[in-house]
């Protein structure tokens, strides 16, 4: 299966490197503009189906090349951005100061601490794989673009491929909002037999 994964569009908090989570934040006016630029290149692709987080910003980025496409988008929760908890609509500095020893610890060991009452990234991982195995599972869907989030993004990619997840900042420091990535996976029996299953084929294509 090729499954492409694609960043929503920009928000308000991301224009102000604020840390959006779970938050249902909107999309700005570039947001809106990069949902639309992305039904070119998603009707080139011959998608056989559009899934996307519960969130709006990943619904809202979706819609425009479902109807392209002639396609009505499969909303699953398990593609939802991490939890950042306390975190949520921060920035970096101001986490520093609010919480200095638990942000130290969750820059050092992104994947696997969790921010104050936030969520730890290989359990949102567990969640974003189960959503893949099941969609794998259905041998009509062949080529999958997934509506989803940076930082889930990132570390999916990172698990699918076999690099630590931790290192998912430092191998891949950034995405653009509405940028295709595009992995092969193979066709599994079980949720374990995914990571590092996936060949990366092309990476933050914007569109």
């Amino acid at each position: 299966m090729i499954l492409h994964i694609v960043r929503h569009g920009e928000t308000v908090w991301h224009h102000e490197n604020r840390y959006a989570g779970i938050s249902d934040i909107k999309l700005t006016e570039l947001g809106l503009e990069q949902a639309n630029k992305l039904v070119t290149w998603a009707t080139s692709a011959h998608l056989d189906a559009i899934v996307t987080s519960d969130l709006s910003r990943a619904i809202i980025t979706a819609a425009p090349s479902a109807e392209a496409c002639n396609l009505r988008p499969i909303v699953d929760a398990r593609f939802r951005e991490v939890n950042f908890g306390s975190g949520e609509g921060m920035t970096k500095s101001e986490m520093q100061s609010e919480f200095p020893e638990e942000y130290s610890a969750f820059a050092e060991a992104p994947a696997e601490v969790a921010l104050p009452n936030g969520e730890r990234g290989v359990d949102a991982v567990a969640r974003a794989l189960e959503a893949i195995k099941d969609i794998a599972e259905s041998k009509k869907l062949k080529r999958v673009m997934v509506v989803a989030h940076s930082t889930l993004g990132r570390l999916l990619i990172c698990a699918l491929t076999g690099i630590p997840m931790n290192n998912y900042r430092k191998v891949f420091p950034g995405v653009r909002n509405g940028a295709v990535t595009t992995l092969k996976i193979p066709r599994v029996s079980s949720i374990s037999e995914l990571y590092g299953s996936a060949s990366l084929l092309e990476f933050n294509r914007p569109t």
